[in-house]
């Protein structure tokens, strides 16, 4: 059984930076691709970032681009997502994913995390 624990969510001003992490049982994060997407009401399930378990290539969504970093510790199972310069439009529920390949689209992950709260105010 495969199990993905998030942590680090919360409420950041804007400007700010928050840290996110994906803890992964029963899998080796090492041969799987990882993603974060995100989710606000209302709203589809949105690509934040991803990195191929092959390759290590990496893909962000234009509107983090340059702000999230994507990363992972295959010695502790574990994969990160670091916020800078957080905006209000970030605030949104955090997934973390695990997948055969890298991928913008969140039908191609097989395994979820519970989500993780992120607020940014103004």
């Amino acid at each position: 059984q495969v199990q993905l624990v998030e942590s680090g969510g919360g409420l950041v001003q804007a400007g700010g930076s928050l840290r996110l992490s994906c803890a992964a049982s029963g899998s080796t994060l090492s041969r799987n691709s990882v993603g974060w997407f995100r989710q606000t009401p209302g709203k589809e399930r949105e690509f934040v970032a991803a990195m191929g378990w092959r390759s290590g290539k990496i893909d962000y969504a234009d509107s983090v681009k340059g702000r999230f970093t994507i990363s992972r510790d295959n010695a502790k199972n574990t994969m990160h997502l670091q916020m800078n310069s957080l905006k209000p439009e970030d605030t949104a529920i955090y997934y973390c994913a695990l997948g055969p390949r890298r991928s913008v689209t969140y039908p191609d992950y097989y395994y979820w995390g519970q989500g993780t709260q992120v607020t940014v105010s103004s």
